[in-house]
This record gives C-alpha cells, sequence and structure tokens, in this order.
C-alpha cells in the first residue's frame, strides 16, 4: 500500500503553515507549498510565506523559489510537487503538503487533462486584448463559452482569465468539461489523505481582517513597493492578486490607506469564499471543524492515527 500523504487544504487566512509545521515536528517531515503566489521569491509578506525561523525548524520546498518573473501553471506545478515528494522519501521524512490552491489539489490528486500544455501564440494574443482595456468582453465571453467556471474567476484575476480562454481556444472545450473528464481518469498515483480545515465565515473574516493589519504594518507596501522598483515596466504574476492591485493603487495614489486595507479585506475574503466552495466539490478524507480556542496539539491527535 502506498503510504498516505498529509494534506491539509482550507481557505486562506485558516492557520495551514502553522499546524502543517506542528505536524513535521511531530512526524519527522517536511512541508511541500500548495500555493500559486506562495512559490514566487521577493513577496513573502503579502503571500504570507513561514517565517526564516519556521523554514529553519522544519525543511520548506516550493516557497519563494522562483522568480516573480516566471509562470507556473497547474500541471508545472504537479511535476515540481513529484520531484519533492520523492526527495523527501528518498531522506525517509514524510512529505506533507499545504495550501489553499484547490486546482493545484485537483491536478495532483486527479491528475491534469492531457491537453493541458500552453499554446504560447494564443496566450499572447489573449495577454493582449486584456492589457488593451478588453477584460469585461473576455469576461462575457467566458460566461458565454462556461457558465460554471465562470463564476470562480474575477475579472481582475488575469491569470485565470486568460488561461480559461486559453484552453477554449487551444482545445475547443471549455475548461469545466475538461475538469469533468478528467474526474474519470485513474487518480493519482500518489495517496494523498486530505485533511480540510473548516472554519466558519464570520470567524474566517475576522481572521482575515486581523492579518491583512498585521501584514501592512509588516512592510507589505513596502514590499510592492520594492517589486515595482526592480522590475520597472514588467507585468509580473503576483501583481494580478489580491492585494497587491489594491496597494498599486494606495501607490498611485487612487485610495487612501484605510480604503486599501478595507479593500484588501473585502476581495480576500471573496476569495476565501470562492476556495470553501471550491473545496465542498472535492472528496475530503478528514473534515476538522475549527474555532478560534481549538489548540493546534488536539487537531494533530485528530490526524495521526491515518497517518501513521
Amino acid at each position: 500500500m502506498i503510504e498516505p500523504i498529509p494534506t491539509i487544504l482550507a481557505p486562506t487566512a485558516s492557520g495551514k503553515t502553522d499546524l502543517a509545521i506542528n505536524l513535521a515536528k511531530k512526524v519527522e517531515g517536511e512541508v511541500i507549498g500548495l500555493d500559486s503566489r506562495q512559490i514566487y521569491d521577493n513577496i513573502p509578506i503579502g503571500t504570507a510565506q513561514p517565517t526564516k525561523k519556521e523554514m529553519e525548524d522544519v525543511p520548506h520546498h516550493l516557497i519563494g523559489g522562483k522568480s516573480v518573473t516566471e509562470a507556473v501553471n497547474a500541471g508545472d506545478y504537479a511535476k515540481l510537487v513529484h520531484s519533492c515528494i520523492e526527495q523527501i522519501k528518498s531522506r525517509d521524512k514524510i512529505p506533507i503538503l499545504c495550501g489553499g490552491a484547490g486546482l493545484y489539489f485537483r491536478a495532483l490528486n486527479s491528475g491534469i487533462f492531457d491537453q493541458s500544455k500552453s499554446e504560447l501564440k494564443i496566450r499572447k494574443n489573449l495577454e493582449d486584448q486584456y492589457d488593451g482595456g478588453n477584460a469585461q468582453e473576455m469576461m462575457n465571453t467566458l460566461k458565454k463559452i462556461d457558465p460554471e467556471y465562470y463564476i470562480h474567476v474575477h475579472i481582475n484575476n488575469r491569470k485565470r482569465l486568460i488561461r480559461a480562454l486559453e484552453i477554449y481556444e487551444g482545445t475547443g472545450k471549455p475548461p469545466s468539461e475538461h475538469f469533468k473528464k478528467q474526474k474519470n481518469k485513474p487518480t493519482s498515483n500518489l495517496n494523498l489523505f486530505s485533511i480540510y480545515l473548516n472554519w466558519d465565515r464570520s470567524v474566517l473574516r475576522d481572521r482575515i481582517s486581523k492579518r491583512t493589519a498585521r501584514m501592512i504594518k509588516n512592510g507589505w507596501i513596502d514590499e510592492v513597493k520594492n517589486l515595482i522598483e526592480k522590475y520597472p515596466g514588467i507585468n509580473l504574476h503576483p501583481l494580478d492578486s489580491i492585494g497587491y492591485r489594491q496597494i498599486v493603487s494606495y501607490l498611485n495614489n487612487n485610495i487612501s490607506l484605510e480604503s486599501l486595507e478595507s479593500e484588501i479585506n473585502t476581495k480576500t475574503y471573496q476569495y476565501a469564499v470562492r476556495q470553501i466552495k471550491w473545496f465542498k466539490k472535492e472528496s475530503m478524507n478528514l473534515i476538522i471543524d475549527m474555532d478560534s480556542g481549538i489548540i493546534t496539539s488536539r487537531i494533530i491527535k485528530k490526524i495521526l492515527p491515518f497517518i501513521k
């Protein structure tokens, strides 16, 4: 039997990192990030990457290792995760996946559809359309060809919108049709033991607000400023992310500091709700109901019988 790989999943601001680190200490494990933004360098604050101290205590993988100028899709990420798992197992350690990227989890658990390679010409044309001010028209197109997937895409999520239309133009079929087909394929050769942290939405909203305030206090605005100065005129993937877009607007004097924090909280919560809806469609092995007073050691006790 293939040994189970604990995979901690939850929406943003759920405490996944803390749980993964404590679990790793308990079982002699190493943590693999499953996050579409934490993989990039130069943005540790805005992506809530583990601290240097945390990564010294427990080895982490796919955190801050890719240049912000690079693009990584779900298929690429799955290959990177497989490689990390092999390396960790070769050291007789336990790999622990941790993150909130539902599409990446699905790519690992079920496999990504066969025609997942990007067609560079198609993508470039779509990028030019988006950057030329046609984002709303592109959203209208997506709604027409794939209303099911449309609800998971925000107009400001440049990467996801372009990728969805790229899939359609490259294959002739909408993304949701590909995802349905992949569910009928043999599952991955990884035995992922999925652990979902289930938070009450009102509590999660409060956690998001507190985290946003902490991140701004810790220098998030300067992080974005430094990123822009380091890569002038370059369209960076992270700047399409929640928080980064708002901070750029603040730096351009388009919104106040108070509005900045409020908008980030609103957008982050909306994103968390989309994550929750995504994970509800996945089959989870263990669902843990969370609350502010729950003790990490008790959560670990619930997990251990399934992975040892």
